[in-house]
């Protein structure tokens, strides 16, 4: 029989009732063997009473725990120890791409294809040059890069800061100025390593539905109610969709946030290859939106290079953040990306790029539309495809030795889905993977006249 663990006891371990209190308080038992693994842990509810505070918080210090994979179970059967081991660890993003040996098409990740990126030659020699190259100076950003973005950006910002790519900005920004069992809004799907960040802080995530213009207005209000502190949502180009947000939706959306107070992410994780303008709520909110750009899939991933904008004042705090550990962002990738910004001949090659994406897309849409798989066009470096079941779509990709995302990484709930990049897609092969995919879906596989 599970032993379980005595509530008044573990109540009196615990000196701090909060998430974060009540986490490492079960975790430091748990590692010390004072919970042994396969114990029981007592009903949220009666070890909430015992400390006066809400189900919630306890139930979000366990949510931290099974994350990290110390705690298991849910509902009626229980919440109990599985592991005695502390690591916070993407799990959601570490999965991906973990698909065994024998894959010979790997979709999974959505990366830009190396031969359609700018040669770096010319501009890290132009980042060589930097005016400041050796200074120990915690400047926020480089002046050339400030100049370089300052006329391109979707609205007129007060502060820029320069980060080591979009999630570098996104995990900066969640981590300074959130807390555990802070109230999140955020798109539902949405990137996979966002939920990560989210879950690993112990934010109280809720999912946001979005249609073909975005995030749906009505949820959105829905959500407010409950008073979250940030929402995040990508203004164009989604990266599990294909979807951007459309003018007309974000002025909706900026009506129902009127009469907030809640912080505004804005993470334009393509940035510079999406079709689409991006329209930043900072137009209506420039004291509440931080918008991130990221500038890695477009001119490559190596330079690990983003931007993003706030207040002055906010911009200091995420700066001061910062200054735990790089302080600021290497000036020679910095004046690389100004220099880059302003070469016409890397605009042009990044506009082909965005042309060969496009064709490459059409093409697997083709192919699947031949077999009675019929999708929309959207954006991006990868294809949304609806599936009856995630869990056989993969088991059926993989044993043709195909890999693809399965959409439970990107969501919290919804109709079930899988991503296939489109970016990397090996076109010899493209009429076997098709019929792969049409198998994967649940539908029987028709041959058309044309194959």
């Amino acid at each position: 029989m599970t032993q379980t663990v005595d509530v008044e006891w573990l109540s009196q371990q615990i000196d701090d009732a909060s998430v974060k209190g009540i986490t490492l308080t079960a975790s430091t038992l748990i590692r010390d063997g004072q919970i042994a693994v396969g114990m029981q842990m007592p009903a949220v509810r009666e070890l909430a009473e015992r400390l006066g505070v809400s189900p919630a918080t306890v139930s979000a210090a366990w949510a931290q725990l099974k994350k990290q994979k110390v705690l298991a179970g849910k509902g009626r059967s229980g919440v109990w120890v599985c592991g005695n081991s502390v690591l916070p660890r993407p799990i959601r993003f570490e999965k991906i791409g973990n698909y065994g040996e024998n894959i010979r098409a790997s979709l999974a990740m959505a990366s830009p294809d190396p031969a359609l990126l700018p040669d770096l030659q010319r501009a890290i020699l132009a980042g060589i040059a930097s005016p400041e190259l050796n200074s120990y100076q915690r400047e926020a950003i480089s002046p050339q890069l400030q100049a370089a973005i300052r006329p391109r950006w979707p609205y007129p910002a007060e502060a820029w800061l320069a980060t080591d790519g979009g999630f570098d900005a996104m995990n900066l920004i969640v981590q300074t100025l959130l807390s555990p069992g802070d109230r999140v809004v955020i798109e539902n799907p949405t990137a996979t390593r966002l939920l990560d960040m989210l879950e690993n802080i112990g934010a109280e995530i809720l999912p946001l539905p979005c249609d073909d213009q975005g995030p749906i207005p009505t949820a959105l209000a829905a959500h407010l109610q409950k008073s979250p502190a940030m929402f995040i949502y990508q203004p164009r180009t989604h990266s599990a969709t294909g979807y951007s947000v459309t003018q007309r939706r974000s002025a909706e959306l900026a009506r129902v946030l009127a009469n907030s107070t809640t912080m505004i992410v804005e993470d334009d994780g393509i940035g510079d290859l999406s079709r689409w303008p991006a329209w930043s709520l900072g137009f209506h909110f420039p004291e509440r939106v931080i918008h991130v750009h990221s500038f890695s899939k477009a001119y490559g991933p190596d330079l690990r290079l983003a931007a993003l904008s706030a207040t002055a004042d906010m911009v200091k705090r995420l700066q001061s953040w910062r200054n735990f550990g790089v302080s600021w962002t290497s000036r020679i990738l910095q004046d690389a990306v100004a220099w880059m910004l302003t070469d016409e001949a890397t605009q042009q090659s990044i506009q082909q790029a965005k042309t060969v994406y496009a064709q490459r897309r059409q093409q697997l849409l083709a192919a699947l539309a031949k077999r009675g798989v019929v999708l929309e066009e959207r954006d991006g470096l990868s294809v949304q495809i609806p599936v009856e079941s995630e869990q056989y779509a993969m088991i059926t990709l993989a044993a043709r030795g195909i890999a693809v995302l399965p959409g439970e990484r990107c969501c919290l709930n919804g109709e079930p889905f899988i991503r296939v990049s489109a970016s990397l897609l090996p076109f010899d092969q493209l009429d076997s993977i098709a019929d792969a995919l049409v198998i994967a879906t649940g539908r029987e596989l028709k041959a058309s006249p044309d194959l």
